[in-house]
C-alpha cells in the first residue's frame, strides 16, 4: 500500500479519536447538525477550487468521483469544524474566541503545508498557505454564525 493512503487512513483513525474525545454525549445532535452544514460547504468551495485547478489531489479516493479529496473536504474538515462549534468559549472575551479562532486556522494551515510538502495528496497549484488560513477563517466564521442561529444562542450566553 501506498505510503499517501497509510497516511490518508491515519487522518481517519485520528479524526474519528477526536470526534469521540472531543464531542459529549449530550452534545451529538449539535455536532451532526454543523458537521452536514460544514459538509455543504466544503463541497461548493473545494468542487470550486478543484475545478479552477487551484490545487489538485494526486492521492485520493474516489478518484473517478470527483478532483477533491474526500477525507479531508468531507471527513476532516467538517469533523474539526463541529469539535471547534462545540468547545467555542462563548464565556471568553473578544480576543479569547479571536485566538481560538486563531490557533484552529494556524494548526489546520501548518498541517496542510507538511502535508503539501512532504506527500502526494495535496499540490497548491495557485494556492497558497495565506489563502487556506484566510478560507478557513471565513468558513470557521460561517459555520460558527450558522451554529448560533440554528441553536437560537445568544453571545455570551450558553
Amino acid at each position: 500500500m501506498n505510503r499517501d493512503y497509510v497516511l490518508i487512513i491515519i487522518e481517519w483513525i485520528v479524526t474519528i479519536g477526536l470526534l469521540i474525545r472531543f464531542i459529549p454525549r449530550n452534545k451529538i445532535r449539535e455536532a451532526h447538525v454543523i458537521f452536514l452544514f460544514k459538509g455543504l460547504l466544503t463541497w461548493i468551495l473545494s468542487l470550486t477550487v478543484s475545478e479552477f485547478k487551484l490545487n489538485e489531489y494526486p492521492v485520493r479516493f474516489f478518484p473517478y468521483a470527483n478532483k477533491t479529496s474526500f477525507t479531508f473536504e468531507f471527513f476532516v474538515y467538517p469533523a474539526i469544524c463541529a469539535i471547534f462549534n462545540i468547545n467555542f468559549p462563548e464565556k471568553k472575551n473578544s480576543f479569547g474566541r479571536f485566538m481560538y479562532y486563531f490557533y484552529y486556522c494556524t494548526t489546520m494551515t501548518i498541517l496542510e503545508l507538511i502535508t503539501e510538502k512532504y506527500t502526494n495528496i495535496l499540490k497548491y497549484i495557485h494556492w497558497t498557505w495565506y489563502i487556506t488560513w484566510i478560507t478557513l477563517f471565513i468558513t470557521f466564521f460561517i459555520s460558527r454564525t450558522y451554529y448560533k442561529w440554528f441553536f437560537r444562542l445568544k453571545n455570551n450566553d450558553k
